[in-house]
C-alpha cells in the first residue's frame, strides 16, 4: 500500500488509516493522515506529493526506518514512493 499523501510504502497494519468514500486509506504517520482528512480530493486527484514535511520532533533528516514505528519521527526527506 502507498500513503496517498507522501508516497511512502505502508502496511495494512498501520495505526494511521481512514475510510473515505467506502475505501480504506493507510498512512505512515498522523501528519499524513491529518493532511489527507483535511482535503482528500487533493491527494486523490493529484497523487502523492512526495514533498518533505515536518513530523513531531523533526530532525531535518530523512528517517525511512522510522516509518514502521507509529511514534514521532523526522522528515520524509523527498521520497517519491521508491
Amino acid at each position: 500500500m502507498m500513503d496517498p499523501v507522501c508516497g511512502m510504502e505502508v502496511d495494512e497494519k498501520s495505526n494511521y488509516k481512514t475510510m473515505y468514500r467506502g475505501k480504506m486509506y493507510y498512512f505512515c504517520s498522523s501528519h499524513c493522515k491529518s493532511a489527507f482528512e483535511k482535503d482528500p480530493e487533493t491527494y486523490l486527484k493529484g497523487g502523492p506529493k512526495g514533498m518533505p514535511h515536518e513530523h513531531a520532533g523533526g530532525s531535518g533528516e530523512s528517517n525511512r526506518e522510522g516509518h514502521g514505528d507509529p511514534g514521532p519521527h523526522g522528515l520524509h526527506g523527498g521520497h517519491h514512493g521508491s
